[in-house]
């Protein structure tokens, strides 16, 4: 199914030289050679020097070089590389002291089509569970509700929860933002009897489908007793799979970066989910011991390989069907997949956290590893370019969670106390150009989660470059009418409270049941500001108030609107409590009450649609598949 020219995520042409962004006023940069986006300067270790350009300018040399771009077609240049280089990642090698420097040029502005105005739903697939389910929603679950959302609602995107990988083991890692390797997913989203094999294997794969569906008796999902499942018959269907060209040709597309994948996968079967506790002559991916042990088992080492393929190819024909907004968590699993491969890239004993602040006296650590951004760019930021090509790998739009990342990380010591953090800066400039890079060539649109402590420049460095904003009815003081158009407007998300819990105060409750300590006073400030927006009373119906608030951010000025499932539905328990450790509120494994089938006919999904409809109006067709 291919986009309408007409289409609001339809390509955007190139603007001239004039429209480029600014170079980013929240970091200073020392003085050196030339211009452009980054000086060029000497690496540690002998390492190639790295220059970051906008596209159409420029670039002084002070000797000749030989320059080679991306396709492999090189040139000898005496003292000034032309503005009219293309975007991509360039080199050019001095021709007197055989010294090279990395060269990239970045278009300086993501890809943002003219007009976008539409909306969508926003839904944690492993919850979105049909009749047909093993457990917990699978990507023909996300298929068929992308179908309902943009046939039956006129919704013009469907935005998921991160899809990440987790360690093949038992306990399966619970939170979607906590993920082994950010550019692989999860093989629990596979639908099983879709797999190549499935339906030769017959009555086999019934039973065991059978033992899948009975999971979904459990409102809250067990992901091991799924692993156990899933893992039983993927393994059967592998034994009678014969390798297909399309099988190699995606094996040799992914290259290096999914044979590590699957290296990791089949070590972390045999030692344990965390690297840091296996052989240490297995704790390297290039160690001779690494290599004999896949060598050892290779069977193992191409069955992980296959899961990755059944997972790109059915998340692929779910984009046939709806423009979908895919989400990059902020950080990686220490002990995983990613981490062990650029282990050597990232920032030793520290975490990911947040500083104390009005919600959370305390702050928090929430244990992700980051990338120490000397290290990173040493590397040419090559594990920031894998990361986030993947993410946007047949998705129409990339969430970046915690964008603030991207110009700083509050770091916590490993087991300090997460109020003795200090933040770590980052050369925003030359992440955003290469996200920008990126973005154009994928045609994806990019939305920054702004919220919490934003740091000044950070949203003006954000929408010259056209990287939408959030904005949460809950937490804005101003009107839907005045949020900036670049953003993206909803009313809460995973990590506060729904609509109808705050509503009934059930929110509240189901903090203080936890053990928490939560800001009563700010949570009735939001009601109060709340109640006067949509203009109800208390005791009003929370159905009646959702659907207000609904028509209110839906007649706002924002490009993007998105509405939860959780307030589609009515829910009073949110998606995830920061800080209940003791899982009190079951974080990230709540099924939604009803099933899929039961859901596309419930009364409220409905009502918001056809009231967002008539406040909002345009729609979209999804964008053609294309090439990677």
């Amino acid at each position: 199914m291919e986009l309408r020219p007409s289409g609001p995520w339809r390509r955007r042409t190139q603007g001239n030289e004039s429209s480029r962004p600014e170079l980013d006023p929240t970091r200073s940069r020392p003085p050196g050679r030339g211009s452009g986006l980054a000086d060029p300067c000497a690496e540690p270790g002998g390492a190639p020097a790295l220059r970051v350009v906008l596209q159409g300018e420029a670039v002084e040399l002070d000797e000749p070089v030989e320059l080679t771009l991306e396709d492999g077609s090189t040139a000898r240049v005496a003292d000034r590389l032309s503005g009219a280089l293309p975007p991509g990642y360039h080199q050019y090698r001095s021709l007197d002291r055989e010294e090279v420097t990395k060269l990239i040029v970045s278009p300086g502005r993501c890809y943002l089509p003219p007009g976008l105005r539409t909306w969508g739903w926003s839904v944690q697939l492993y919850a979105l569970r049909s009749q047909r389910s093993w457990g917990m929603g699978d990507l023909a679950d996300l298929r068929r509700f992308a179908r309902w959302s943009t046939r039956q609602t006129g919704a013009g995107l469907v935005e998921i929860n991160p899809l990440s990988a987790v360690a093949p083991n038992r306990p399966q890692e619970k939170s979607p933002y906590f993920p082994s390797s950010r550019r692989y997913r999860n093989p629990l989203y596979i639908c099983v009897e879709e797999a190549p094999g499935a339906a030769a294997v017959g009555s086999e794969l019934e039973k065991i489908a059978a033992a899948g569906r009975a999971l979904n008796r459990r409102r809250l999902i067990d992901r091991d007793a799924i692993f156990e499942i899933k893992m039983r018959a993927l393994r059967r269907l592998w034994r009678k799979f014969h390798p297909t060209p399309e099988f190699r040709r995606y094996c040799v597309e992914e290259g290096a970066a999914l044979e590590q994948f699957a290296a990791f996968c089949v070590l972390a079967e045999r030692h344990g989910a965390d690297w840091r506790r296996w052989p240490p002559s297995l704790r390297r991916p290039d160690s001779p011991s690494t290599r004999q042990a896949l060598a050892a088992d290779r069977g193992r080492f191409e069955f992980h390989k296959w899961l990755q393929w059944l997972l790109d190819d059915q998340f692929k024909q779910e984009a046939t069907e709806a423009a979908l907004l895919n989400d990059l968590p902020i950080g990686i699993d220490p002990g995983g997949a990613d981490a062990w491969v650029w282990q050597d890239l990232l920032a030793r004993e520290r975490s990911i956290g947040a500083p104390p602040d009005l919600f959370n006296g305390l702050g928090q650590d929430w244990g992700l590893a980051a990338f120490d951004p000397d290290r990173l760019r040493v590397a040419g930021y090559e594990p920031f370019r894998e990361t986030v090509r993947a993410a946007m790998r047949h998705a129409s739009g990339l969430r970046v969670d915690h964008v603030m990342g991207l110009f700083r990380l509050y770091l916590i010591p490993r087991g300090a106390d997460p109020r003795m953090g200090t933040y770590l800066r980052f050369r925003s400039d030359e992440l955003l150009a290469i996200l920008a890079l990126e973005s154009q060539r994928a045609r994806v649109v990019i939305i920054g989660e702004d919220l919490g402590s934003v740091p000044p420049g950070v949203r003006t460095s954000l929408r010259r470059r056209d990287i939408l904003g959030y904005r949460l009815l809950l937490t804005e003081t101003r009107s839907p009418r005045e949020y900036s158009r670049r953003s993206l407007a909803t009313i809460t998300t995973h990590d506060l409270p729904t609509m109808a819990g705050l509503w009934s105060g059930q929110d509240l409750a189901a903090q203080r049941r936890a053990g928490l300590s939560p800001n009563s006073a700010g949570l009735t400030k939001w009601l109060k500001r709340l109640r006067r927006r949509i203009g109800l009373p208390p005791g009003a119906p929370a159905r009646r108030a959702i659907l207000r608030a609904c028509r209110l951010l839906a007649g706002g000025a924002t490009a993007l609107m998105s509405v939860t499932m959780e307030d589609a539905l009515g829910l009073k328990e949110r998606v995830n409590l920061p800080g209940d450790r003791g899982q009190k509120n079951a974080n990230w494994s709540r099924a939604l009450p009803i099933p899929l089938e039961k859901l596309e006919v419930s009364y409220l999904p409905r009502a918001l649609a056809a009231a967002i409809r008539r406040a909002r109006g345009a729609s979209i067709v999804p964008k053609k598949q294309r090439p990677r």
